[in-house]
């Protein structure tokens, strides 16, 4: 026979073979399809994504350079500006920094972003207000834009009056929508924009406010913005002055949202791993049941490898279906992804169909079902004649065929490059393989354990239907791997989002404790600090701490300056440190956040000595490549002050403290030009509500953190994060009921001839009901019970080196998750069985082979 026409018989025979098994074959298809709809799903929102930034960086940006520093221009700083602004078409300056405003209206307050603006930015796009002229008219008038969520928390509306610092102004729109914004942003950091010409009239331009100073350029079309920055390189940096352009701000946003959708185009493959043992699991046992049909092609003179290929043929083609239909699916899912995070967006995604998307969708489903469903189907090749007289099993050729061997390790590799492909770092592509690998393994030897274990240990004084509810896990064609397989893994996943969740809830959520403080008032001048002290024991409020900062520049380490590191190609990095103002404090002992690892802390300065002992932060220490002994010159607003390193400290920054790099004695910097913070522990709502309103209007200067608002702030964020993980984390749950549906139905013949056989023995209904209930009890319970052991370990791991954070393990909430799924896969297996039930024990013997 020619190849073209034995490659016809070969397609028309699987053609014909798959006539009476095409409804079992659809079964397989329905195990991957929601892996590959994932998959689309996730590829074709990065494709948008990665589009819709193209388009619209300009109008994130909302110019075409913005340069930010932390310090009002002078010198050479102001002469750099000018050169710039001098080639610019429009340039525009921007104050930021953070205060409370007072909705006089309402007799409210609350700390918010506010926004000092001057010019006509942004130049791309608009400030979207309500009424729209708002975000041009505000410009010229004593009135501020307003937050749109700001202005429905405390029922604000347009014509009302605020108050910042010192002056009032009219609220003249809502502010829907601003450059860079989303909806995140606006929930953390409500923005508030005034005209720049009433800041100084605000008085919050004080000694020690740390402000935001922006400067944004439009640049003529001639002037690539980018070749610009990169010949100003050098005097940035010595300016301090941080830079963003349009190309930058591409990168820099498509980086952001690239690492979510890679995270969750790993959850979704992890569905479709699910899926793919499901099918692994299902053509084991359609193999099975295809042993006479096989060994009656082997007597009519079918090679074994003509055999193999005919059920191969089968298996790709339903895989190819499959992800085409996964793909369907997932195009379908895509245009709703974008209301699940909307609110993580700083701009408005439009959609679109993405080929790329759906063809790698279609080729990786195929691929890897296709690898999945080789190790059964490599077994037709040891498929013997013999089996159309009697019964002569060789259809599983074990661990000593060596092309299985292969098949398992193409998985892997496929596994481990699919990876890569995601996260482009080999070693966190081959932690996610060998944690995937680790976890199936894990699982599978559970399965494995349970079936010896009750082998072995039978417990033969049980009643009846206990004992063939347990012996139903070792039978023939038992489903107990598989399920245990998909159900734990499945329950692994939901249970670590649960335990990771809490456990960055738990290390922020410290103010419910009577003894941390709940209040930060900070920006309080010297003259001002007796005076709050003052209110707060009037209130009868306990000060927690009252620390004072004091501002300084770093201009040397060892003798050497900013030129010389940012001269030192190996060392540049560390150049950068001298740019910052720091905040340091001074006293004679250490917090609780804070301890010694090396060196000895001074408490106290001892004037007979040469230079003033420090303690500095050991990650602040390695960046800046210090050790003990170093010497450090700080410029202390004008005065250079000679300092030695004398110990490093760990600090736990999760502490609700005043924590800080650099930490000098006492007798040193008492003098010095210096502002106040101030924590305080209020017991509930209406008591910080009324010290914020007194603090707000005896000192408008004075910014308050409410931490009880932030960690509410912090609960919202997370559970919108949360939402799109567990989004993405379902489709590994419906897989494993499809898998579960599909394992029940794919074995039904074999349950049909069990129950009919006990039927006939005398067994009622209701306890083979009895019996397979208990059978998914047994695999429901061990499954979801192992599948929080794997996610409490994960839970322990993330929280001891990942967080620093204490792991506390919720027993109830995780039996309540163990339960569900228990109950799940009862119900479902017991759904799937009633056919079972309603067949004459007739058919037994009416089956057709």
């Amino acid at each position: 026979m020619k190849k073209s026409g034995k490659l016809k018989w070969l397609f028309r025979m699987a053609w014909r073979d798959s006539r009476r098994n095409r409804s079992r074959l659809l079964l397989f298809i329905s195990s991957i399809i929601l892996g590959i709809a994932a998959l689309v799903a996730i590829y074709s929102l990065g494709d948008n994504l990665n589009s819709n930034i193209d388009q619209q960086a300009a109008t994130l940006l909302g110019a075409d350079l913005a340069l930010t520093g932390n310090q009002e221009s002078k010198g050479d700083t102001r002469t750099l500006l000018d050169s710039i602004s001098a080639l610019a078409l429009q340039s525009s300056e921007e104050r930021s920094f953070a205060s409370m405003v007072y909705f006089v209206n309402s007799d409210d307050s609350r700390l918010a972003q506010v926004k000092a603006l001057s010019g006509t930015y942004p130049y791309y796009g608009s400030l979207e207000t309500m009424p729209v002229a708002a975000g041009q008219t505000f410009r010229n008038h004593q009135q501020a834009l307003v937050d749109h969520t700001l202005m429905l928390q405390y029922g604000a509306e347009v014509g009302d009056s605020i108050k910042i610092g010192d002056v009032t102004f009219v609220i003249a729109g809502a502010l829907e929508k601003a450059p860079g914004q989303n909806g995140l942003t606006s929930t953390v950091a409500p923005a508030v924009y005034i005209p720049m010409q009433y800041l100084q009239q605000t008085g919050l331009m004080q000694k020690g406010s740390r402000i935001a100073y922006r400067y944004y350029f439009q640049m003529p079309e001639k002037i690539n913005s980018d070749l610009m920055v990169a010949s100003l390189e050098k005097r940035l940096e010595l300016a301090d002055l941080d830079y963003k352009t349009i190309q930058t701000q591409k990168e820099d946003t498509g980086r952001s949202f690239r690492d979510l959708t890679r995270f969750l185009g790993l959850i979704g493959f992890v569905a479709l791993l699910l899926g793919c043992i499901g099918v692994a699991s299902a053509i084991h046992i359609y193999i099975k049941e295809k042993l006479r049909s096989i060994a009656i092609l082997r007597c009519l003179g079918v090679k074994p490898r003509e055999a193999f290929l005919i059920y191969l043929i089968q298996i790709l083609l339903i895989g190819i279906l499959g992800s085409m239909a996964g793909a369907l699916l997932g195009t379908i899912i895509q245009q709703f992804l974008p209301l699940i995070i909307i609110d993580i967006l700083p701009f408005e995604l439009e959609t679109s169909l993405s080929w790329l998307s759906i063809s790698q969708g279609i080729i990786v489903g195929s691929i890897i079902s296709l690898l999945f469903a080789l190790p059964p189907l490599l077994s037709i090749r040891s498929i013997s004649p013999l089996n159309v007289l009697r019964q002569v099993d060789k259809a599983d050729s074990g661990f000593r065929d060596p092309l299985l061997w292969i098949v398992y390790l193409l998985i892997l590799i496929f596994v481990y490059g699919f990876s890569f492909y995601q996260m482009k770092n080999w070693i966190t592509a081959l932690t996610f393989t060998v944690s995937v690998a680790g976890s199936f393994l894990f699982l599978y030897g559970i399965a494995i354990s349970l079936m010896w274990a009750v082998r072995r240990y039978f417990p033969s004084s049980w009643g009846y239907l206990p004992r063939q509810g347990l012996a139903n896990l070792f039978r023939p064609n038992n489903q107990t791997a598989i399920l245990i397989v998909s159900i734990g893994l499945a329950t692994s996943l939901m249970a670590t989002l649960f335990l990771v969740q809490n456990i960055l809830m738990a290390r922020v959520q410290l103010s419910t404790r009577p003894d941390q403080p709940n209040i930060v008032l900070f920006d309080i001048q010297t003259e001002q600090k007796e005076g709050i002290l003052s209110l707060a024991a009037k209130n009868n409020i306990p000060v927690n701490q009252s620390v004072p900062i004091v501002n300084m520049r770093l201009e040397e380490i060892n003798g050497k300056d900013a030129s010389h590191y940012q001269a030192d190609t190996i060392h540049r990095r560390v150049g950068r440190l001298f740019g910052r103002e720091y905040r340091v404090t001074f006293r004679d002992s250490l917090t609780s956040s804070e301890s010694i690892l090396d060196g000895e802390w001074k408490g106290k300065y001892d004037p007979t000595s040469d230079l003033v002992p420090i303690s500095v932060e050991k990650g602040f220490a390695d960046r800046g490549k210090m050790a003990l002994g170093d010497t450090l010159t700080f410029n202390v607003q004008g005065t250079l002050m000679q300092t030695r390193i004398t110990s490093l400290r760990d600090v736990n920054w999760a502490e609700v403290q005043t924590n800080f790099l650099v930490l000098f004695p006492t007798g040193v910097l008492e003098d010095a030009p210096q502002f106040h913070v101030v924590l305080t522990h209020v017991p509930n709502a209406e008591m910080s509500a009324r010290f914020q309103q007194e603090i707000v209007e005896a000192y408008p200067n004075v910014s308050v953190i409410d931490l009880a608002l932030i960690i509410k702030v912090l609960d919202e964020i997370f559970t919108k994060i949360g939402f799109v993980i567990r989004f993405m984390a379902g489709f590994s749950i419906l897989t494993g009921i499809i898998v579960l549906i599909a394992s029940v139905l794919i074995s039904k013949y074999q349950r049909l001839q069990e129950s009919v056989l006990l039927r006939t023995l005398g067994a009622s209904r209701k306890q083979i009901l009895t019996i397979t209930a208990l059978e998914y009890v047994f695999l429901g319970g061990l499954a979801s019970l192992t599948g929080i052991v794997i996610s409490t370990l994960a839970s322990w791991a993330l929280a001891r080196f990942s967080f620093d954070a204490p792991f506390t393990l919720p027993i109830w909430p995780l039996l309540g998750i163990a339960l569900l799924v228990t109950v799940l896969t009862v119900v479902i297996g017991l759904a799937n069985s009633r056919g079972i039930l309603s067949r004459s024990p007739l058919e037994v013997l009416r089956r057709d082979a």
